[in-house]
Formats: structure tokens, C-alpha cells, sequence
């Protein structure tokens, strides 16, 4: 099944923590097709690792992950992120932070990002 929605890291965190309003959210959206972006995995990779609980939380985000699709950063990816920042610049918006994930977003067809 092709992905419907890009999860950001924030999200998972969340559901990962319980919070309901996310878990009822993101778990809807299982039967649509879930992805989540290889720099959102290794920052949440990071999160594990550093946790009061590695070994539980690594258990956790794997069984979150069991029907989560990885999308992985090409150079047409980067591409997009180069652009779409530079033109946060131009309009004098570069204090914004745009993440590499958007762009995934923004290069995946028929994806839809899932934000707060």
C-alpha cells in the first residue's frame, strides 16, 4: 500500500508518550497507509538512545513502526529543500525553520503531512 501520510517526529513522540487525541489520529490513519522520513527516524532514533528506557522505548518504536513505511533523503529531495528555503529567505522569512521532512513531504506523490 502506497502512503498516504507523513508523519512528523513531534507526532510520534506523542503517540509513543499516549496522547490520545494523537494515538486516535495517527491510528485512523493506519488503514490509509502511514510513512515517516528517515531524518524523522534517526531523530527519534536519538530521542531512544538518550532515554531513561532505551531498551523499552527501542521496543516501542519498532512495534510503532511494524507497518510504517521509511522514506529515504535523495538528492531530488535535497533539491526541494534547497529551493523551498531559499525562497524562505528571499521573502525574509529564513528565521523559519524548514525541515528536511517537509520536503519529503513536498517530494512525495500524494502524501499528506501530518502537523500540529
Amino acid at each position: 500500500m502506497r502512503p498516504t501520510y507523513l508523519l512528523d517526529t513531534d507526532w510520534v513522540i506523542h503517540y509513543l508518550n499516549g496522547r490520545t487525541d494523537i494515538v486516535e489520529e495517527i491510528d485512523r490513519a493506519r488503514n490509509l497507509g502511514l510513512a515517516l522520513s528517515v531524518v524523522s527516524l534517526a531523530e527519534l532514533h536519538e530521542g531512544v538512545h538518550y532515554s531513561r528506557d532505551p531498551e523499552g522505548n527501542e521496543q516501542s518504536l519498532q512495534d510503532f513502526l511494524a507497518d510504517v513505511e521509511v522514506i529515504g533523503v535523495d538528492e531530488a529531495i535535497c533539491r526541494i529543500f534547497g529551493w523551498e528555503r531559499g525562497k524562505l529567505r528571499q521573502r525574509g522569512q529564513g528565521h523559519r525553520r524548514l525541515r528536511l521532512t517537509h520536503c519529503c513531504d513536498l517530494f512525495a506523490q500524494r502524501i499528506h503531512s501530518v502537523n500540529q
